[in-house]
């Protein structure tokens, strides 16, 4: 894979030369828009802002400053200084993203972590406004205390935002009995170029008034538009969680179980699975009795009123038993179902842990190729001669694949991305594709035309030219540039 600063090169707009000619003034014109202590030119802050979840992998960008607006007034004031210069806006969250989405390659950083107002809740209908800032795990809190429920559950609740799931269109293990982020948006308000304040949508379950923008801009990773803010839809929070963990011998007999779930209609509201090699790397804090033969394990759990609870349990129970597992836990209650999640939450830190690094990857596939992209992530590693392991979201056939580093070791990396490279060619040549929620960043950037068909790597350019004419909107990423 390319580096995040080669990809740049493909649709990247330089600071224009009015802007480079006066660098410091870009500080002082940004500070009389805000505040100066909104603008950071320098230090820990701006260091920080230069890289996101692929920090590990020695990811890093570089940017003229850190802007922090507080209101989607001032982000258009910034997006409009920097438009009419020239200058490059790459929009960061709680800059937890994995596909170097987030690293900017010069210009400006526009965070949007002083967007964290929870602007309306409304418990009896259902709904709720939030800023781009606000922390995942915090619209969850608000919506359970409030009797309800936010679906979307991606990694790193405490550390992600609203505006980043959004950009992302980020998912989770819930998102498989109950859809990722888009499912859940009817609304939002947004700053496209050159400095104006869009807004789509609204408080409404239904909206066929025009072409679909609202779809468009999530999932798009800032290469269309800032997201300030959206209107969210909640339901109520289910009365009741059950959790079963099955543990397998092989990775073959697991797979066929994942399919015998969905084939005999069982509505679990995940379906998970860990590999031997990320079991054997986690299981060291597993909160439960350490199972005898872990080679392949199946995480499923049920929720919504207790009766219904009890009988999804069962039938998982069932269809794990018969179809070969060597142990089947039960898990009842917010104490042990909450053990379980945040167990399940530290397997890749658990799995990085044993080599120094990881370069891990999300891919997916149909679900009936499912478990040849298991053993061919094993397969991948082999030939590179590295340790591999994956686990993710089987219920929607999504793998993080990984390959085990030494990230001080050039030429251990360098096997690494090989390997990464040839993961995303199994998994188109399975019928998938190269991400399934991690986004393409710029790190996939030069794999998206093998994997989308030709005209919608077209339609996709001119889309981005129609929204950002000057292509200053995060450059180089997600959207390759035909011409």
């Amino acid at each position: 894979m390319a580096s995040p600063r080669e990809n740049g090169s493909d649709g990247a707009a330089p600071v224009g030369q009015n802007a480079r000619s006066a660098e410091g003034a870009l500080g002082r014109e940004l500070a009389s828009l805000l505040s100066p202590e909104q603008v950071v030119t320098g230090g820990p802050d701006l260091r920080e802002a230069l890289s996101d979840g692929t920090a590990n992998q020695g990811i890093e960008g570089e940017a003229e400053l850190l802007a922090l607006p507080a209101s989607t007034e001032e982000v258009a004031a910034v997006l409009g200084w920097c438009y009419r210069h020239d200058v490059p806006v790459v929009t960061r969250g709680g800059g937890t993203g994995l596909a170097a989405g987030a690293v900017p390659h010069g210009g400006v950083v526009l965070s949007t972590e002083r967007l964290d107002r929870v602007r309306s809740m409304d418990p009896g209908l259902w709904r709720m406004e939030a800023e781009a800032g606000v922390r995942t795990a915090t619209i969850h809190r608000i919506a359970l205390e409030n009797g309800l429920f936010f679906p979307p559950d991606p990694g790193a609740g405490e550390q992600s935002t609203l505006g980043g799931n959004i950009a992302t269109n980020a998912g989770g293990p819930h998102t498989f009995k109950y859809g990722v982020t888009k499912a859940w948006v009817t609304g939002l308000e947004a700053v496209i170029a050159p400095g104006e304040i869009l807004k789509l949508g609204g408080p409404v379950r239904k909206d066929v008034s025009g072409l679909d923008l609202l779809d468009l801009l999530i999932g798009s990773e800032g290469t269309l538009g800032i997201v300030t803010a959206a209107w969210l839809r909640l339901v109520p929070a289910p009365e009741a969680r059950a959790g079963v963990v099955a543990f397998f011998e092989g990775a073959a007999e697991g797979c066929e179980a994942i399919i015998s779930v969905m084939g005999t209609g069982i509505q679990s509201s995940t379906l998970e699975f860990l590999d031997h090699g990320a079991l054997e790397a986690s299981l060291g804090s597993f909160p439960f009795d350490r199972p005898e033969r872990p080679g392949f394990a199946v995480i499923a759990e049920a929720d919504g009123h207790p009766d219904e609870v009890s009988r999804v349990a069962a039938e998982l129970e069932e269809v794990f038993s018969q179809g070969g597992s060597s142990q089947v836990l039960s898990l009842a209650g917010r104490s042990e179902i909450g053990s379980l999640w945040d167990w399940r939450d530290r397997v890749s830190p658990a799995v990085a842990a044993k080599r120094g690094g990881k370069i891990s990857e999300d891919v997916v596939v149909p679900l009936e190729r499912f478990g040849e992209a298991v053993a061919g992530t094993l397969a991948i590693g082999e030939r590179n001669g590295l340790e591999a392991c994956s686990w993710g979201h089987a219920g929607d056939g999504n793998l993080h694949s990984t390959f085990l580093v030494d990230l001080d070791d050039p030429e251990q990396m360098e096997r690494g991305r090989a390997a990464a490279g040839q993961l995303f060619s199994m998994a188109i040549e399975l019928g998938g594709s190269i991400s399934g929620e991690h986004g393409i960043g710029s790190l996939k950037l030069d794999r998206v035309t093998d994997a989308l068909d030709r005209n919608a790597v077209r339609l996709q350019a001119e889309v981005k030219k129609a929204f950002d004419p000057k292509l200053l909107l995060n450059p180089g990423k997600k959207v390759p540039l035909t011409g």
